[in-house]
């Protein structure tokens, strides 16, 4: 049941996280990835605010698996940040890896802090 769940969680999880990058990119005539840090900068805070809940473990399946795995990225990040740094855009490659690490962390964080004011 619990892969099933997975299942449906990235079912929605991926075509929101094509369509939030593409949108997100298109307003953007930058170099910089945009669209893949705004969905891993979302769905981390998802996965904070979840996890500091007192959930069933098949919500955790259904969001935290399967609808946060897919919505992040972490290969589409490592292959931006690879292709920046070849392309000679160095610095926005070093701002990618930096902002996506203490980014995805500080949005997890406030996940669970907005998540603790929730249940008091």
């Amino acid at each position: 049941m619990s892969a099933l769940l997975v299942v449906l969680g990235a079912a929605v999880g991926a075509p929101l996280r094509y369509l939030t990058d593409r949108a997100v990119q298109s307003r953007h005539d930058m170099v910089f990835p945009w669209g893949t840090f705004t969905v891993n900068m979302a769905g981390s805070a998802l996965l904070g605010f979840l996890l500091a809940l007192p959930a069933d473990a098949w919500v955790t399946a259904l969001v935290g698996t399967g609808f946060c795995g897919a919505l992040t990225t972490y290969s589409t990040f490592a292959y931006e940040t690879v292709r920046l740094a070849g392309s000679g855009a160095r610095l926005a490659a070093a701002l990618n890896i930096a902002g996506s690490l203490v980014g995805g962390l500080g949005a997890a964080w406030c996940g669970t802090v907005l998540a603790g004011a929730f249940t008091g």
